[in-house]
């Protein structure tokens, strides 16, 4: 693999919580609450996409990340990559493989390069997705400072995600943050998808 970027790893510290009470417009939600593929999603809006990584790792999970899953000072592998559509930053994703779960089948995991995680887990009838937790992200965050050095608009909120996907019983994190200008912000992308619904 390349070097990895300067920030990496970004990192996401943040508190998450349950949707239910959040008031938000129903476009950002609609993104926020999709339960389907997020790279499907996006390859549906533009001619071409892409993934470009920041840095994968082997770190500790820290007490902040950990899940009912994945536990504090468990060794996990870290990837942080950006998804692009049309060469605009979309999203900032952060990834937790436990290397626990990364044996048989999953190995591959640990290989994906340029590959989307989305597109290999989606891809595969074993998935399960458990609850969606959401949360907003400040522009002192880590990930707001990112957006900043991708030359982005500077935005008051970020808003993301975060769900354990159990693959073959084998938990992994996967945690994403709507860039500024993503279409999750946009109102006329929830227009257009509703007509063409």
């Amino acid at each position: 693999m390349n070097q990895p970027h300067p920030l990496f790893p970004i990192t996401i510290d943040t508190l998450w919580q349950s949707p239910e009470g959040i008031s938000l417009n129903d476009n950002l939600l609609n993104w926020l609450l999709d339960p389907s593929s997020l790279t499907t999603r996006l390859s549906q809006r533009c001619e071409h996409f892409r993934v470009e990584v920041l840095g994968q790792e082997i770190q500790s999970c820290s007490k902040e990340e950990s899940t009912s899953d994945i536990l504090p000072e468990e060794q996990v592998l870290v990837r942080e990559v950006l998804l692009y559509c049309d060469d605009m930053p979309q999203v900032f994703a952060r990834s937790l493989l436990p290397l626990k779960s990364l044996t048989g089948e999953e190995q591959q995991l640990a290989h994906l390069g340029n590959q989307s995680l989305g597109q290999v887990l989606f891809s595969n009838k074993d998935l399960y997705r458990k609850s969606i937790e959401i949360s907003a992200f400040s522009p002192s965050s880590a990930v707001s400072k990112l957006a900043l050095q991708l030359e982005l608009p500077p935005q008051t909120e970020l808003w993301g995600r975060r769900s354990t996907f159990m693959l073959h019983d084998k938990p992994l994190m996967v945690a994403e943050v709507f860039l500024p200008n993503a279409f999750a912000y946009q109102l006329s992308h929830l227009q257009n998808s509703q007509e063409e619904s």
